[in-house]
């Protein structure tokens, strides 16, 4: 509600760049969680197997495709063994 009054009174344009930076920013999610999971050695299917999910949910979640909770989130990085702390402050 606040960042809607807040851009409602900024303009269109600036509607426009808050998309331009999630959409960014949820590239650069998906391009670390990728890196991470490479530097683990670990593929798709091993991720999804330490998960108990399928591959295609480890495909969707690094496309962007699926976003991850929080939850999530550290779960994948508990399963491919990387700190999640370190990620975020990679995404930052």
């Amino acid at each position: 509600m606040l960042l809607t009054k807040s851009l409602n009174g900024m303009g269109a344009l600036s509607g426009v760049l808050m998309k331009r930076h999630l959409k960014t920013r949820y590239g650069r999610f998906s391009d670390l969680l990728i890196e991470a999971r490479r530097k683990s050695g670990l593929s798709q299917e091993a991720v999804a197997e330490r998960l108990g999910r399928p591959q295609s949910y480890v495909s969707k979640c690094e496309s962007g495709t699926r976003r991850l909770d929080v939850v999530e989130f550290l779960e994948f990085m508990e399963a491919i063994g990387s700190d999640p702390l370190a990620f975020i402050k990679k995404l930052n």
